[in-house]
């Protein structure tokens, strides 16, 4: 099989997958304050499922350097599906913190693997544009989940049918379509594994491979943490907000299906334009600026529906454009092959900032929503301070390449 075909296959996997994680997300905000838990506890469940997240793409990542991918993947995928309905049936809200912590744990390792194997498949010259469809396939799974799982909750046809007009229904139906898509990866996910010999490597001394990261590299990594923090705020408690004034979960469903558009327009034309790009840190620190201003403009100023559908999908191309960049960036220092352990300890840094994102997102929001937006500008302007200090580290070493 061609190299472009496995890449496709991926493409694929990432659009279910993508797509069955995020059916429930529109009616979340609903179900949990229909059982009368309080908004900050919407922060506490997703800060819940990103530690997950965080532990899981580390182990799936060393995992993924000694077995194969395809199973490490299914078993990943089922965990999630059971942590998802389980959460769906539960009421009570430190239960439900477990379970998701277990379908962070679970979903870790699809994200975590799939890329991984994207960036092994895919020649250097490719790699950018590779990881840029990822995003856009990935993107509109997100939004066709969002739209399909916004239905479920408004539309009275589907409610008839389903009797989705019970929210626990709705992650019932995830976790039967994640079960699905198992079986798909265990029929399509068809690669060729390199052994290692495993009395070699072990946990443990996977875990050296975090200090044996290059400064500048450990550095851009915090940053990337940064970014998460704020990017996952400001598009989660959307969501939130969306409700808050009165929207039903079927408008929030299609806002983010046309955000999708937008990503897959921007990944396909847009991404492969930054192939070449040499100077990576000087591209990635100019969006974070231009992120900051624009999130501090949407969310300060009148006319709300107006900016979110212009301006704010400025951002959204912003945002498309940088994940493939920062993977990028990632895998270029990389020197011994280990991408899936590489893309692992990736995640457990962008899952550390969907971490303490929301945790303090979800207190801010309760304060004021504008309080939690505006935080979010400041993140990115953080992480663009610390990719100033790389840049400047790098110059002072008299290394220029890909600044």
């Amino acid at each position: 099989m061609k190299k472009e075909s496995k890449v496709f296959i991926i493409y694929i996997l990432f659009l279910l997958q993508s797509t069955f994680a995020n059916i429930a997300h529109p009616v979340t905000p609903k179900f949990v304050t229909g059982l009368g838990i309080d908004d900050y506890m919407f922060g506490v469940f997703f800060a819940s499922m990103s530690f997950g997240l965080m532990i899981g793409g580390f182990l799936w990542g060393h995992l993924g350097e000694l077995k194969n991918k395809k199973y490490i993947i299914v078993i990943g995928i089922l965990i999630y599906a059971v942590g998802q309905v389980l959460f769906g049936y539960s009421t009570n809200p430190f239960i439900m913190v477990l379970f998701r912590i277990l379908s962070g744990f679970g979903s870790s390792a699809p994200v975590t693997l799939f890329t991984a194997q994207v960036i092994e498949s895919s020649s250097k010259d490719k790699r950018t544009r590779n990881l840029g469809y990822s995003v856009a396939f990935m993107t509109m799974g997100t939004s066709i989940g969002y739209y399909l799982g916004g239905q479920l909750g408004s539309n009275p046809t589907l409610i008839d049918i389903f009797n989705t007009d019970n929210f626990s229904r709705v992650f019932l139906i995830q976790g039967i379509l994640n079960v699905v898509l198992a079986l798909a990866v265990m029929v399509f996910f068809n690669f060729e594994h390199k052994k290692v010999e495993q009395s070699k490597t072990s946990i443990f001394t996977s875990l050296k491979y975090i200090g044996s990261l290059k400064p500048t590299l450990f550095i851009f990594l915090i940053s990337l943490a940064l970014f998460s923090m704020g990017r996952i705020n400001v598009e989660k408690y959307l969501d939130v907000y969306f409700n808050e004034l009165g929207y039903l979960s079927a408008d929030i469903g299609t806002f983010v299906m046309i955000t999708g558009f937008v990503s897959l327009f921007t990944s396909f034309l847009i991404v492969p334009l930054f192939k070449k790009a040499k100077k990576l840190l000087t591209v990635i620190l100019v969006m974070h600026i231009l992120s900051a201003i624009i999130i501090i403009y949407v969310f300060n100023s009148s006319n709300f529906m107006f900016n979110i559908y212009s301006f704010y999908m400025v951002f959204i191309v912003l945002r498309t454009i940088y994940q493939p960049l920062e993977q990028t960036y990632i895998s270029e220092q990389v020197t011994d092959g280990k991408y899936s352990l590489a893309m692992g300890v990736r995640q457990s840094f962008f899952s550390l900032g969907m971490i303490i994102g929301p945790l303090l997102g979800g207190f801010l929001y309760q304060i004021k929503p504008n309080f939690l937006f505006n935080s979010t500008a400041i993140m990115f302007i953080l992480s663009s301070i610390l990719l100033v200090v790389i840049i400047l580290l790098l110059r002072k070493q008299k290394t220029h390449i890909n600044l």
